[in-house]
């Protein structure tokens, strides 16, 4: 049995409340350590200057703002202020937060099963979850929440909005939506259990489909009991696997590192660079191959975020499955769950991650070995995506690639043609956040990427599995 490491989260909650999303965080969560020396500063009489202006301002407040603020959220608000100001995935987490965070990662919670993030004022939605009533009631990717029970969520914070949506299993509420141009309308939706099920699977003829919506705990479990369903189902009519991680925000790393293990049999995973060049970290590939080496197709677009990333990173690098779809987001940061005993958690952009090639993807993105664009049909009802490089305060590529859309050399453009895989290798939202997700941002939806669709309505898809069966034709005649 392969072993993996503790618990290490990539974050997609970029801005989603759950997840993946998309940051890398230990979850036997870091210890407190000493301040760098290094990093203090020369002059400390100027650093206490600051601070007593910091004292100063604080007792203005309490004593003349027009009305009475506790001091609790004045400090928590001051300290999510200095963390947010340095990238966007790096926040507090007061104590319900932290709670929320560490517990909604293995269990369930009530709700409507959207993945939703703040824009502009409103509340936005970045996913429904498949089957939940959110999704049966017809919320699409896209849909802006404006009002919840009658009460208009302007002015009110996205974990304000999320609490609301939340609630016991059964009760009702009244959700109001803006839909591009449409009148708003109302949706009266039942909150139901919402499952942290990650990982679904079905047979698309003689292929094999897996979906992973995130990396949760159940994740690496997940994807094994889907590739053995399957391999009973087919038999020795399988011919391969298509795995489909669009708009997967990210999540555990570890469950990045399983999956990718799950197809690679040696060889490095992926890599993690911080400011302290002594603690660069290497996560390696163990033996064995779930997959027997048949041909694995990935899909990927806008919405595909940090740990799905890099298990796109991975198999791409090692030649093990062809990537197709489009860009990914490029959240290439690992942030490190920092507990503060008593008064919640600190969530701190601790470094970068490289894919097995040394590639960082921080605003770049995956670039797919073929680019395929969602059905036409399906692209006129989508609004532009957005992703890691449009963020306000990004960390900078530090391979000094140029951006989607910058220009570059033609070394630096995705190949025309894939590789083949090599034979025998490898938010806010009512939906739970799980370690690893920034609330700070999400990645946006990018086209369809529901388990439950038939592939002759997904078009990506389609091309997908057609894909996967000319490369089976083309490993049965080299092995031939």
């Amino acid at each position: 049995m392969k072993k993996h490491l503790n618990a290490v989260a990539i974050g997609a909650l970029m801005g989603l409340a759950f997840v993946g999303g998309h940051t890398l965080t230990f979850q036997g969560w870091a210890q407190d350590k000493a301040p760098d020396k290094a990093a203090t500063s020369n002059d400390s009489t100027d650093t206490y200057k600051q601070l007593d202006l910091f004292g100063e301002v604080f007792e203005r407040v309490r004593a003349e703002y027009v009305e009475q603020v506790s001091d609790k959220q004045l400090i928590e608000s001051a300290i999510n202020g200095m963390l947010t100001s340095l990238d966007p995935h790096s926040n507090f987490l007061n104590s319900d937060e932290f709670q929320d965070m560490q517990s909604q990662t293995r269990g369930s919670f009530g709700g409507l099963g959207i993945e939703v993030t703040m824009e502009n004022g409103v509340v936005k939605v970045v996913s429904p979850i498949d089957d939940t009533p959110a999704a049966k009631a017809g919320v699409q990717a896209g849909d802006l929440i404006i009002a919840i029970d009658g009460k208009p969520i302007v002015n009110m914070s996205l974990n304000e909005a999320v609490d609301k949506m939340r609630g016991p299993v059964g009760s009702n509420l009244t959700i109001t939506i803006r839909r591009g141009d449409q009148e708003p309308f109302d949706l009266n939706l039942a909150r139901a259990t919402i499952p942290v099920e990650s990982v679904r699977w079905r047979t698309e003829g003689d292929v094999g489909y897996i979906r992973i919506t995130s990396f949760t705990e159940r994740t690496e479990d997940g994807l094994k009991r889907g590739i053995a369903d399957i391999k009973k189902k087919l038999g020795d009519k399988l011919q391969g696997y298509v795995l489909d991680l669009r708009n997967d925000p990210g999540g555990l790393l570890d469950q990045a590192i399983a999956v990718s293990d799950a197809f690679i049999d040696k060889g490095e995973i992926v890599s993690t660079r911080s400011r302290k060049a002594d603690q660069a970290q290497r996560y390696n590939a163990t033996p064995g191959d779930l997959a027997d080496g048949l041909p694995l197709v990935v899909l990927i677009n806008g919405g595909s975020a940090s740990a799905s990333e890099i298990v796109a990173g991975a198999l791409q690098d090692h030649h093990r499955a062809v990537l197709l779809g489009t860009q990914s987001f490029g959240k290439g940061s690992v942030q490190t769950i920092i507990p503060l005993p008593g008064h919640g958690a600190m969530r701190l952009t601790t470094a970068r991650y490289y894919t097995p090639s040394g590639r960082s993807i921080q605003q770049l993105g995956i670039t797919p070995d073929i680019e395929v664009q969602q059905a036409r049909i399906e692209e006129i009802a989508q609004m532009r995506g957005y992703r890691e490089a449009d963020l306000k305060g990004a960390l900078n590529n530090d391979n000094k690639q140029n951006l989607p859309g910058q220009g570059g050399t033609e070394d630096q453009k995705a190949p025309a043609t894939p590789a083949a895989p090599a034979p025998g290798g490898s938010s806010s939202t009512d939906k739970p956040a799980t370690p690893g997700q920034d609330k700070a941002a999400s990645p946006p939806t990018d086209g369809a990427a529901d388990a439950n669709k038939p592939a002759d309505v997904d078009y990506q898809l389609s091309r997908a599995l057609d894909l996967l069966r000319g490369l089976a034709l083309f490993q049965k005649g080299q092995a031939g």
